[in-house]
């Protein structure tokens, strides 16, 4: 990533989304509390440099990066991005008939980034940071991870927030789960078109 985010800076590359697989692992950011982390961790524990909390990523999850020249973009100011993102995400979802909202608050001490159902389940988790006007990170969002990962921390600083899949919609509706290349281009639609 950081190769990227340099030769991003440089002009050599083009803005760009990158879509992968991501082994298991936590990460989290540096004001993550260490109560939040699990005490025994089963997969490794990386700090990272972006903003958000504790995270889990892993096999079953369609994770984004994006490495973007928000000053040649112009598309949106660097406090939009993570809207633009949520946004492009719930796009995403609706057009794969899953219904999904953002959660906007008031409350300042709680954050609710990311992207859920309408019953306030988390569905994506979005972590991005912006230095010199070039982003990097970006959103796990989880199509059939083993949520049980999501039960030895505390994700996103939200003790009491329960994440879901798009496998675990599905089989509440007796529908077969989309395949990792339907999201991918569905939201690699959504976010090209935004």
């Amino acid at each position: 990533m950081g190769e990227w985010v340099e030769q991003r800076r440089a002009g050599l590359i083009p803005d760009r989304l990158v879509f992968l697989g991501h082994p298991p692992v936590i990460t989290y950011g540096a004001r993550t509390p260490a109560h939040e982390l699990p005490a025994d961790p089963t997969v490794p524990l990386v700090p990272v440099d972006r903003g958000g909390q504790a995270t889990y990523h892993g096999p079953g999850q369609l994770v984004g990066y994006l490495v973007l020249n928000l000053r040649e973009t112009r598309r949106f100011r660097p406090g939009d991005l993570v809207r633009w993102v949520e946004n492009g995400l719930i796009e995403a979802l609706g057009s794969l008939g899953y219904p999904a909202v953002r959660r906007d608050t008031p409350r300042k001490e709680q954050s609710l980034v990311g992207v859920w159902t309408p019953e306030h389940r988390k569905l994506a988790s979005i972590g991005m940071r912006v230095r010199g006007s070039i982003t990097s990170h970006g959103f796990a969002l989880n199509i059939a991870p083993d949520l049980a990962a999501f039960g030895t921390f505390t994700p996103c600083g939200l003790p009491e927030v329960p994440m879901t899949s798009l496998a675990e919609l599905a089989a509440s509706r007796g529908l077969s789960t989309p395949t990792d290349a339907e999201v991918r281009d569905a939201v690699a639609k959504a976010l090209g078109a935004a």
